[in-house]
């Protein structure tokens, strides 16, 4: 019998939203699937989505994630004073207009992190999977729970009850950066939800029905968007060929 998939599901956790020069993120992608994944993951932190936003064609998004905040600190100062940076770094950085937008995550709640089975990665110039990956983003105001309890006790069972059980929920961590050589968004306080559909039509479905849930129609939705700072952020991402999200 082969030996169970190591399971990894980090404490700490990444989204990184990034705007690249126009026409660029194909070669950002092939770059960043060839040379920066298992590099990497040697340094302790774990590559766990690579994503073309749909709805930019000059949008990157993609996830990483750490055991916890020292371990952060230790994986990014060895990569980024490391030699595959030093070589391939300037080539990803002329691809890029900016890369500020992070927000620096930890699971809502014990269960709802990201697992995933690095063993199990595809190869470069395996085929892309044909999912539809989406990431919702809630912002409420700083210190105020009320909107993130509703997702958490209320959202996430009805879109449990209704479809595809969400791939993870996460929410802001507050601790203070470890790697200011990369800047992440502070004072936020947000809840991000990630899904995976086979198509864009099982995630419209899925949405039909949440709405359609009568307490959520009724009690759960209102109260999120009475709570929230500004409408949700819906990310429709296409996983790239070496995605362990999909």
């Amino acid at each position: 019998m082969p030996p169970t998939p190591l399971v990894v599901s980090p404490a700490v956790l990444e989204l990184r939203q990034y705007t690249l020069r126009p026409g660029r993120r194909d070669e950002l992608i092939e770059l960043f699937d060839r040379e920066f994944v298992e590099t990497q993951e040697e340094t302790g932190m774990t590559v766990l989505g690579q994503f073309r936003d749909l709805g930019d064609p000059d949008r990157f998004v993609w996830l990483r994630g750490f055991p916890d905040m020292a371990a952060r600190r230790r994986a990014l100062t060895d990569f980024y004073d490391g030699p595959v940076w030093a070589e391939h770094g300037p080539r990803a950085n002329a691809a890029m207009v900016d890369s500020d937008d992070v927000l620096l995550l930890r699971p809502l709640k014990a269960g709802s992190g990201i697992e995933v089975h690095p063993s199990q990665r595809p190869r470069p110039g395996a085929p892309a999977p044909a999912r539809l990956v989406t990431a919702t983003v809630y912002t409420f105001p700083p210190a105020r729970q009320a909107g993130v309890e509703l997702v958490r006790d209320g959202l996430l069972p009805a879109l449990r009850e209704t479809g595809p059980a969400p791939v993870a929920a996460l929410t802001s961590e507050t601790s203070p950066n470890t790697f200011p050589r990369l800047p992440v968004r502070t004072g936020e306080n947000v809840v991000v939800v990630i899904a995976s559909y086979p198509d864009a039509d099982a995630h419209r479905r899925h949405l039909t029905a949440v709405h359609a849930h009568p307490r959520t129609r009724d009690e759960i939705l209102p109260g999120i968007e009475r709570e929230q700072t500004a409408p949700p952020q819906l990310l429709l991402l296409s996983p790239t060929s070496r995605s362990l999200i999909s």
